[in-house]
């Protein structure tokens, strides 16, 4: 080998053991720096002699870093759940203290118990009013603050979609530099190192699959291979809505669609399960409760009355007109006119069965339901007067006399399952500030006077929207030709399943079997005559109308103001003339209210729980338990998913990672290589001296 080989063979190695020198340093200063991938120094040999290249690259894992990946999302969306999960819990307070809210619904009943021992006290009544209007302020509260988590995840999903955005494009960006580098011949160590950082960023926000990129750098798709960064970045977009938010993406060169289905862990996928699942399930079950604790009290409350009975009884808004809402009773009821001693002074008996009011006793008058006002009217005489404005039934008695009704004890009046009085609430313990019981008696063939369109969206059993749906009601038609309308396949929900009104007048939908799809209200603009409010408000159609139902209740007003009101009598109908039918000292109201939890109930359906038949007591328990295992089981999957997380972590940097024992050798070995080197350039060079000399 001459000797011009050798300096050359000495130079190579010098140049390759300082590449080493250099990565070996690189890795020493960052041996505890998170997400540094160590630098390794690869080598070729010429056959002659001397290294042919030193080249530094990243000693990545790709299997480890996927498995690391995946392991960050579900720790993400773990987090976020049990997060949001752990403060709806803490709005119901803690159960085994007297001031959680489920507690206050038993503190209610005990209230009126006391009352039936004590029923002269104004205390009493004043404190069982108390403890009816704590339990549905505390809801309404409670509901408000479901509703702020909802906006809080909202809030943290913009943030994290821009912090993934401006992710992408600096993951992008990166590429680019990448790709410079090396092409000068350069070392893309670091901003591969900068990259490979900025992925496990975003791992923990959304599920990614990473891979090569051909020019040099890293190609980012999103779980179901839709690129995100790459050759170019995509831009991700969300869209708070009032049923549900949902997530969009913009590809690099591509069209906006909807993405949040299609996302299957990450922070954001977790956010968005609260968002537009569990919370409006818990916020549906809450009012559900709610709205039948205030049925519970009413339909009692309507079969007593207070003594002295109330000059006028006036009813809710029952969103419907009086014929419509009159048709379809069956039963007896009757109205009478009391004095302040409770002694009957003139009664109405009305047998809608029969279609025929009797007044006093006397021969009976037919009615029809467009008839009923007017004959009312007329069997009450001078005595009182019936109207009807607004959709609400109002019962008034003259001549310093007070209105009790009261159903006959054989064949009591109903209509949707409620008596005459509960059916208008013409007794009404708690009022709703809109339509809170959904059994709105409605049948087919009565007329729908809705006008307007609603816009109805089917969602897949991902979340993901599949289609929204505009349905135009029919002008003058039935309800059954707005439950046709509805249920069109062509221009209503008949490919995804149908609605249909059922015996008590509760029009639902039901998604066709195996399908998963499920169906909020996009947009309402309907209107029904007289009442003025849309489809899906009298209906209860959708979650996110269900659950503005919690904070609507209050405890009607001249009853707080005047605790005399409470009706705690029952009318007695069959004492004998001249007796009181009303008494003062009657507890049979207060002792039926304080039982008002133990009879069993139909529950509706909500988002994640089917019908039930159980007591209000019992539907409670059930609400309780069940957010506390869904907030235990957040908090275990987060710190189970942690643990996977941290353990993917480990193992990835066991490999990528820096062993500082390992560098040290490394260091040694390329000091002795670069001394070597040097070395024979000396060799070589002395030679050199030795030649020179001997020519001269």
């Amino acid at each position: 080998m001459s000797l011009n080989a050798i300096i050359s063979s000495a130079n190579t190695g010098l140049l390759a053991a300082q590449t080493g020198l250099r990565a070996v340093s690189d890795n020493i200063a960052n041996v505890g720096t998170k997400g540094y991938i160590r630098k390794e120094v690869s080598q070729t040999s010429f056959a002659g002699g001397g290294v042919a290249s030193a080249t530094i690259k990243l000693a990545a894992n790709s299997f480890l870093q996927a498995a690391s990946l995946s392991a960050t999302a579900r720790a993400g969306e773990a987090s976020a759940s049990a997060d949001l999960f752990d403060q709806a819990q803490g709005l119901f307070g803690d159960p085994s203290k007297s001031t959680s809210f489920f507690n206050t619904l038993d503190s209610m009943f005990a209230a009126f118990t006391t009352l039936v021992s004590t029923p002269a006290s104004s205390a009493a009544r004043a404190g069982a009013l108390g403890q009816v209007n704590q339990f549905f302020e505390q809801a309404g509260i409670i509901g408000s603050q479901l509703d702020g988590l909802m906006r809080q995840a909202d809030s943290r999903i913009v943030s994290s979609v821009a912090q993934a955005n401006s992710l992408l494009e600096r993951i992008d960006q990166l590429n680019l530099e990448v790709s410079r580098v090396s092409a000068s011949g350069g070392d893309p160590a670091g901003p591969l190192t900068q990259q490979s950082q900025l992925i496990d960023q975003l791992s923990s926000l959304m599920d990614i699959k990473v891979s090569e990129r051909p020019q040099g750098g890293v190609i980012v798709r999103a779980s179901d291979g839709t690129l995100i960064a790459g050759d170019g970045a995509a831009k991700l977009s969300y869209s708070p809505g009032n049923a549900t938010g949902e997530l969009f993406i913009t590809p690099p060169g591509g069209q906006t669609t909807s993405i949040d289905g299609r996302l299957t862990t990450g922070e954001i996928r977790g956010l968005l399960n609260l968002r537009n699942t569990e919370l409006p399930a818990i916020s549906t079950q809450l009012s559900e409760l709610v709205s039948k604790t205030a049925d519970q009290l009413n339909a009692i409350h309507n079969s007593f009355s207070a003594a002295p009975a109330p000059a006028t009884l006036t009813g809710r808004n029952t969103n419907l007109d009086l014929p419509t809402a009159v048709s379809g009773f069956t039963g007896k009821t009757t109205v009478a006119l009391v004095d302040s001693a409770g002694v009957v002074q003139n009664k109405v008996e009305i047998d809608f069965t029969a279609g025929t009011l009797s007044a006093d006793g006397g021969p009976p008058a037919a009615f029809t339901p467009t008839t009923f006002l007017a004959t009312l009217n007329t069997a009450l005489g001078a005595n009182g007067s019936a109207t009807f404005t607004n959709g609400a039934l109002s019962i008034s008695a003259n001549g310093g006399n007070g209105v009790a009704i009261a159903d006959d004890a054989t064949t009591p009046s109903a209509k949707a399952g409620k008596g005459f009085s509960a059916f208008f609430g013409m007794n009404d313990l708690v009022r709703s500030t809109g339509p809170s019981n959904y059994d709105t008696g409605l049948k087919l063939t009565d007329p729908s006077a809705i006008t307007g369109q609603i816009k109805l969206r089917i969602s897949g059993a991902d979340g993901s929207r599949i289609h929204d749906i505009t349905v135009n009601m029919p002008p003058g038609g039935t309800m059954g030709d707005v439950v046709n309308a509805l249920n069109s396949p062509t221009s209503g929900v008949g490919l995804y399943g149908s609605f249909a009104l059922d015996a008590n007048g509760q029009l639902s939908f039901t998604a066709k079997p195996g399908s998963g799809v499920s169906m909020t209200v996009a947009e309402d603009t309907t209107v029904r005559t007289p009442g003025g409010v849309g489809l899906s408000t009298l209906f209860g159609i959708g979650a996110a109308t269900r659950a503005e139902r919690t904070g609507s209740f209050a405890l009607r007003s001249d009853i707080q103001g005047n605790p005399s009101l409470l009706a705690m009598a029952k009318l007695d109908l069959s004492v004998a003339a001249g007796a009181p039918s009303l008494s003062k000292g009657d507890v049979r109201g207060a002792d039926a209210l304080s039982q008002a939890g133990l009879g069993r109930i139909r529950f509706d359906p909500t988002v994640d729980q089917a019908g039930a038949n159980v007591s209000l007591s019992d539907y409670s328990a059930l609400l309780s338990g069940a957010i506390a295992r869904k907030s235990a089981a957040a908090m275990t999957a987060k710190t189970s998913a942690e643990a996977a997380s941290s353990e993917a972590d480990v193992r990835r940097s066991s490999a990528e990672g820096v062993n500082l024992d390992e560098e040290l050798v490394k260091l040694t070995t390329y000091q002795q290589a670069y001394a070597a080197s040097a070395r024979m350039i000396q060799a070589a060079k002395d030679m050199y001296d030795v030649l020179l000399q001997l020519t001269n």
